[in-house]
């Protein structure tokens, strides 16, 4: 578990790389880029920084490069901004909770479907046999009571 300054550090690095990539990064290959999400180490040696991206596959790969191409400068504007004595390293990862979160609402819409017709089918059932499935004998309404 993180404790509060590598919070503080992670928030600033998050800060910092997405002004970069939205003022000093001029790569073409550069897609419409949101920063989720920077998990720093223990330590404070390694830092992963969480992304995604507006687009196809193709956009996604294009930023990619482009953003391991721009990782140095990047690096040495977090190393600046941020003064402490050993800057992070960074990497650039793919978040996938859009994603995953886009799989379930599919899946959870294939259940609701199936779900209005297994109601929309229970609404018309009718019972194979008698609705009381249980054998009655009107004597056993009369039978006394143990002495």
């Amino acid at each position: 578990m993180a404790g509060p300054r590598q919070a503080k550090i992670s928030d600033r690095i998050k800060e910092i790389v997405a002004a970069m990539l939205e003022r000093r990064v001029k790569d073409p290959r550069l897609g419409f880029v949101t920063i989720t999400d920077v998990r720093l180490t223990g330590d404070g040696q390694h830092a992963s920084v969480f992304y995604t991206v507006l687009g196809d596959e193709t956009a996604r790969e294009d930023t990619a490069a482009a953003l391991r191409s721009a990782t140095g400068l990047i690096r040495s504007e977090v190393g600046r901004q941020l003064g402490v004595r050993h800057t992070p390293s960074l990497e650039f990862i793919l978040d996938a909770v859009p994603e995953a979160a886009r799989e379930i609402e599919e899946l959870l819409a294939k259940a609701r479907e199936a779900d209005a017709r297994l109601a929309e089918q229970a609404r018309s059932a009718r019972y194979a046999g008698e609705p009381d499935p249980y054998k009655r004998r009107e004597a056993d309404d009369d039978v006394p009571e143990a002495p």
